[in-house]
């Protein structure tokens, strides 16, 4: 597993979805994860200490898990199947460990609520882990996403590229020049 942290959140201007940014830490890796608009708000609202009058779906979690003693360790993008992402949330229930199957998005969600680590499983970043050349620039809008040199990859599978291939679209159309302004 290798610890991430959340570069940002993004609007795909081709198809107005949201992606959050996932870059491991200590690697200039990226793991890019479509999600849907209310767990982009609910994500967003928490990074950018913005107060709610009543408690979000996510707060009411916290809320519940904290109430039964529980604690979240940790949560983990565990796997990629069919261009969807799985996640696990690891909660530490009186010393005993509990895993609960959930979607990244809401796992991200709570993971930020309660200041928890952000892991990945190396399969998936080996799969949908994007890696940016030094010095790689944009070509008008389109960026390239660069990759390893061949000596470090395997060969890619055709069928899992073209399974990936809504990924590649969306990264190679970001425009990345102000990607480390926050």
């Amino acid at each position: 597993m290798r610890e991430l942290s959340i570069e940002s959140i993004r609007l795909s201007l081709m198809n107005y979805q949201r992606v959050v940014i996932l870059r491991e830490k200590d690697s200039d890796r990226y793991l890019p994860i479509w999600i849907g608009p209310a767990e982009a708000d609910a994500i967003a609202v928490r990074l950018q200490d913005v107060s709610v009058a009543r408690p979000l779906t996510h707060d009411l979690l916290r809320n519940m898990i904290e109430q039964l003693g529980a604690r979240v360790a940790y949560i983990v993008v565990n796997d990629l199947e069919n261009d969807t992402f799985y996640a696990r949330i690891v909660l530490d229930v009186n010393g005993k460990t509990l895993e609960v199957d959930s979607r990244p998005s809401d796992a991200i969600a709570l993971a930020v609520r309660v200041d928890a680590p952000i892991f990945a499983e190396e399969s998936v970043l080996d799969r949908a882990g994007v890696i940016l050349e030094e010095g790689e620039e944009a070509e008008g809008k389109e960026a390239k996403a660069g990759a390893r040199p061949l000596e470090e990859t395997k060969p890619a599978d055709p069928e899992e590229l073209e399974k990936l291939g809504v990924f590649k679209e969306f990264i190679e159309g970001l425009d990345l020049d102000d990607f480390d302004k926050r």
